[in-house]
């Protein structure tokens, strides 16, 4: 019931008016019993989102698909990149990490740099300069060329993540509405990784190997202009100047901690691995310093660091680092295995995995509606032991059903991805201011790269060291192709086309033997990995919800 304020004059029937006529009914009041009314005022429900706000999700989907397309498009185009252009050991890597080396270092960066210019033209100029760059790659001359172009994307496409995901935030103001949008745009992720083997294989048996990088040039042009169209404009009021400063320590912070990472995996603990790994270490520290100086002073810093006083922020962080673990970690092994071992095609291995990241878009729109009823630890460490389950059947792929187990390893850790990320990334948004979107999401997004780098990194690193311990080269093949085959599989395969007879079988079958005894070994590091960060979040969070 609404308060009432009253003047009681005897003498007439009482009235009832509104407060804001009280001062305009002076000359009523005598002789009336007048009671005046002040409303209570309900806060205001969040406007839902409408159709407008429906197809901006669709053209926010486009980026999120086409980047995911892109990373798993690449690990089936290496063989035929190799033959075209000869790379060396070293090129080759750098052409597979330099592009999440860049993007990881940039992701803050961009992050904030949306929320001040706008996180619209943040996406078009993203849009835009990896659709170019996706060209000029197609054509790529040299391995050096390649690693430009794979660098230039990865500056593009810090440009993408975070701008979409800020971009949600300001599409969709309603909570209900907003989680199952974030569940549509994370299914972009698994649909991409899908799409990636099956398109890529398509095209290498029909075009030159440059056409996986082309395919993303006329997507891209949709998307500019479709974005132009449907998405509005939003970013920070009154943003304050970018700290250039505090650009340079976020680039020192996370690109070392990256390479480090890599060399370690490459070469073991060197000198330049833990040089690196110092200089991220004290950039870090730097970073936050200022930060906080900044805060203090009324300055605005590149990043809030305040952010993460939030243990769901700091916990919902960490699973989607573990998410993207178990996803790049599982398609480091599992396409070599189906390609190398199992000897199937590109189009065949992609259909082996494509149930599994089918399961995630379904997990993920699933998710969204459990969110009603089971809070955020219990959603959260389920997924994470899901895709720990299927890491364990991983450890079993030496029999007679190995391609349905792999099959049924990817569902399960699709399933776990899929109902994990999509409430992480939710309680990201949630749980910061909504003028921080950009940050926030950049947050999310840096966590993802970090993770998949540690995927392929950590879990890579186990799996080689294994090979190299379990394979047996025979005398016959000099000490130069021994080299090569001690490496990795696909070169003891390659060393294998240029041998015959019993030399080349007994390289073979030792390759791959000793290939499949590293995933058992990467897989229960990868499961012991998963089941550690679902106890961390359950003990983090705790009752907390964003």
């Amino acid at each position: 019931m609404a308060s009432a304020t009253m003047a009681v004059v005897t003498g007439m029937p009482q009235r009832t008016v509104p407060s804001r006529r009280y001062t305009d009914l002076t000359s009523e009041l005598r002789g009336t019993t007048l009671i005046v009314t002040t409303p209570t005022r309900h806060p205001a429900s969040p406007p839902r989102a409408g159709r407008r706000q429906w197809i901006g999700l669709a053209v926010l989907f486009l980026p999120t698909l086409l980047v995911a397309i892109d990373n798993t498009i690449l690990g089936f185009a290496l063989p035929a990149i190799s033959e075209a252009l000869s790379p060396s050991g070293n090129q080759m890597l750098w052409i597979v990490d330099v592009y999440p080396l860049v993007l990881a270092g940039l992701l803050v960066t961009m992050g904030t740099v949306g929320d001040r210019i706008g996180r619209r033209r943040t996406l078009l100029i993203g849009v835009a300069g990896f659709g170019a760059v996706s060209l000029a790659a197609t054509f790529a001359a040299d391995a050096a060329q390649l690693i430009v172009a794979r660098a230039l994307l990865g500056f593009f496409g810090a440009m993408l993540m975070p701008a979409t995901l800020a971009l949600l935030r300001t599409l969709f103001l309603d909570p209900v509405q907003r989680r199952l949008a974030v569940a549509i745009w994370a299914t972009g992720f698994a649909a991409g990784a899908a799409l990636g083997p099956i398109v890529g294989g398509l095209l290498l048996e029909h075009f030159r190997w440059g056409a996986v990088f082309g395919v993303n040039v006329p997507i891209m042009v949709v998307l500019l202009v479709l974005a132009v169209i449907v998405l509005p404009e939003s970013r920070r009021t009154n943003p304050g100047r970018v700290d250039p400063l505090g650009v340079l320590l976020s680039l020192l912070a996370l690109a070392p901690a990256v390479l480090a990472i890599k060399m370690a995996a490459h070469d073991g603990i060197t000198a330049s691995a833990v040089l690196a790994l110092m200089v991220a270490a004290t950039a870090a520290v730097l970073f936050v310093r200022r930060a906080r100086a900044r805060l203090a002073a009324g300055e605005e810093p590149l990043l809030d660091v305040t952010l993460f006083a939030s243990p769901v922020l700091r916990f919902s962080a960490l699973a989607n680092a573990a998410t993207m673990f178990a996803l790049t970690g599982l398609l480091f092994f599992s396409a070599q295995y189906l390609l190398l071992v199992l000897d199937l095609s590109p189009l065949d291995a992609g259909m082996v995995l494509l149930p599994g990241f089918l399961m995630t878009m379904v997990a993920g729109l699933v998710a969204a509606r459990l969110a009603r009823h089971l809070p955020l630890r219990v959603l959260v460490a389920a997924g994470l032991l899901l895709a720990a389950s299927g890491y364990l059947l991983c450890t079993l792929l030496d029999g007679d059903f190995a391609v349905v187990l792999l099959g049924v390893a990817a569902v399960l850790v699709g399933a776990g991805i899929g109902l994990s990320e999509t409430i992480t990334n939710d309680a990201i948004l949630a749980g910061a201011p909504a003028d921080r979107a950009g940050s926030a999401s950049a947050v999310s997004e840096t966590a993802y790269e970090i993770g998949a780098v540690l995927g392929t990194a950590v879990l890579g690193s186990v799996l080689t060291a294994a090979y190299r311990d379990g394979v047996r080269v025979p005398s016959a093949v000099g000490p130069v192709y021994a080299g090569v085959a001690r490496e990795t599989l696909g070169g003891a395969v390659g060393v294998v086309h240029r041998l015959s007879g019993v030399e080349a079988q007994s390289l073979l079958t030792s390759a791959r033997t000793a290939f499949v005894t590293g995933i058992d070994t990467a897989a229960l590091v990868g499961a012991g990995a998963l089941v550690a960060v679902a106890a961390a979040v359950v003990l983090g969070i705790g009752g907390r919800t964003p």
